[in-house]
């Protein structure tokens, strides 16, 4: 891999659900005089998935249990907040003044569960948004849909910024993939001397995502998805991001 070329996809809306996604897709590719090719990675923030699959949340909707009212109390929390952050994870890992850390239910450990409300619009009162159910489902979908519509076999990595431990800083991390092998396993390679590699696992789905943020954005740039071309990677229809996900017993911290 000498070099790599990253697209933001221009002029895709906001989305709500239902839309097809898609479809806006092959639209702003057209728009951007791109075709889909062979090997190529389509990086699409959480947020434009969970808008389509429904996964806004408004608050007033929500009634806080007593573990939720204890959690706001603990964190400066909104106690709707607190409550979503609960049911959408196994753990609660760490709790303090303004900030939740917690285990999703999905494996991955982040901030309030990744629960956001940014880019969300409001629809009658505050509004957040939620993981997709299945991130590796809904990147398996668009993969299929992409696929077919183009003639070609690529890959999709669902992305969002998560922190990272003993690290300022949120960096692009994949949440769901479908066509590739997430985690690329070089232990028995050598190195320029000859030395076996005993210990390097390349996460390659974290990789992409975070070169994708580098024109998807944080705030108000309007590019949810990316095209990225020339990246290696080894095709896999079947490996979701769960080889990523370091196990519970391999936990030093907790």
């Amino acid at each position: 891999m000498g070099s790599i070329r990253i697209i933001a996809l221009p002029g895709l809306p906001l989305f709500a659900p239902g839309d097809d996604l898609a479809g806006a897709i092959a639209e702003a590719l057209g728009r951007a005089d791109v075709m889909l090719a062979n090997g190529d990675v389509l990086v699409a923030a959480q947020k434009i998935i969970s808008k389509v699959e429904a996964r806004a949340v408004r608050l007033a909707d929500v009634a806080p249990s007593p573990a939720a009212q204890a959690l706001a109390e603990r964190t400066g929390k909104h106690p709707a907040v607190a409550q979503l952050v609960l049911d959408e994870s196994q753990a609660i890992m760490r709790a303090k003044q303004g900030l939740v850390i917690a285990r999703h239910r999905l494996g991955h450990v982040a901030a309030n569960a990744g629960i956001d409300a940014s880019n969300v619009a409001d629809a009658g009162g505050e509004t957040v948004l939620l993981w997709p159910v299945d991130p590796d489902a809904s990147a398996q979908l668009l993969r299929r849909r992409l696929e077919a519509r183009f003639g070609v076999k690529i890959a999709v990595v669902i992305s969002d910024s998560l922190g990272r431990a003993w690290r300022m800083g949120t960096i692009g991390t994949a949440i769901g993939a479908s066509g590739m092998a997430t985690l690329m396993d070089r232990r028995g390679e050598v190195d320029l001397f000859g030395r076996e590699l005993q210990a390097t696992l390349v996460g390659r789905a974290d990789e992409l995502a975070a070169a994708a943020s580098l024109v998807i954005g944080e705030a108000a740039e309007g590019t949810p998805v990316a095209l990225i071309r020339g990246a290696s990677y080894d095709r896999d229809e079947t490996q979701g991001i769960g080889p990523t996900l370091r196990p519970l017993h391999e936990d030093m911290f907790t």
